[in-house]
C-alpha cells in the first residue's frame, strides 16, 4: 500500500520505543505507595493516556498534583536501561527530513525526551502532555503537531499502537496506521494495520512523502 503525505506523526511508547516493562514497574510501585488496590488499578486503561487522566480515575482531585509528580519522577529515574527502540524505528526515522515528522506522546516532555534520547532519537518537534489541555483520544495533540509543522491535518499520517491514539488521529481527520506491538489487530481500528515500523518505508519527494507499507 502506498500513501502520500506531508508529514508523519508518531506516538512514542509502543510505536517508536518500548518501555512497557518500565511503565508497569513504575505504576505498580506508585499504586502500592498510594494504596490503590490491584482490582481498582486493573480497571483503569493505562496505555496511551496522559498520567494526569489515569490518576484522576484513581484519586481525589486534591491529590492529583502530588501523585502526578511522583509517577513522573519514578518513570524518569527508571529510563536508563528501561527503554529500547522497536523494530524499524531508527531506519525509518533516518529516511525522514527532520521538519517532516513529529512525536506526539501522552508522556511529559521531560520523560519523553529522556526515553527518546536513551535510544538516540532527538525529534525537532515534540508534542507532550505539557503542551495540551485534552489528551488522546481527543484530536488536540495531533492537530497541534500538524500546526507546529505547518501542514494540513488531512495530509498527515498517524502511527499508533493504542486505541486511544488511533481514535485521536481519526478525530483529527488524519490517515491512521496501527502497529500491533501492544494490541491485537482486531482491537485496532485504522486505515492500515502493520506489525511494526519495519513494515514501513518512506521516500521524500518534491511534494512531500511517499510511504510504502506492507499491511
Amino acid at each position: 500500500m502506498k500513501i502520500s503525505a506531508a508529514a508523519l506523526l508518531f506516538d512514542n511508547d509502543g510505536t517508536l520505543v518500548s518501555s512497557l516493562d518500565s511503565v508497569y514497574r513504575c505504576w505498580t510501585r506508585w499504586a502500592q505507595e498510594y494504596g490503590i488496590t490491584a482490582e481498582d488499578f486493573a480497571r483503569v486503561e493505562l496505555h496511551g493516556r496522559p498520567a494526569v487522566e489515569i490518576i484522576g480515575d484513581l484519586l481525589p482531585a486534591a491529590r492529583i498534583p502530588e501523585a502526578l509528580a511522583r509517577i513522573d519522577q519514578l518513570e524518569y529515574e527508571d529510563v536508563a536501561g528501561g527503554v529500547h527502540a522497536l523494530p524499524g524505528t531508527l531506519a525509518l526515522l533516518a529516511q525522514l527530513p527532520p521538519e517532516r515528522w513529529a512525536v506526539v506522546t501522552s508522556a511529559t516532555a521531560r520523560l519523553a525526551e529522556a526515553r527518546l534520547a536513551e535510544v538516540g532519537i532527538h525529534p525537532k518537534t515534540l508534542i507532550a502532555a505539557d503542551d495540551i489541555t485534552r489528551g488522546k483520544p481527543d484530536p488536540e495533540p495531533f492537530l497541534l503537531a500538524a500546526r507546529r509543522l505547518g501542514v494540513d491535518p488531512a495530509r498527515c499520517v498517524v502511527f499508533e499502537d493504542a486505541p486511544a491514539g488511533l481514535a485521536s488521529g481519526r478525530a483529527a481527520g488524519m490517515t491512521t496506521v496501527a502497529l500491533t506491538t501492544t494490541h491485537r489487530a482486531d482491537e485496532l481500528s485504522a486505515d492500515l494495520v502493520v506489525e511494526d515500523l519495519s513494515a514501513v518505508s518512506v521516500q521524500a519527494t518534491a511534494d512531500g512523502l511517499e510511504i510504502t507499507a506492507a499491511g
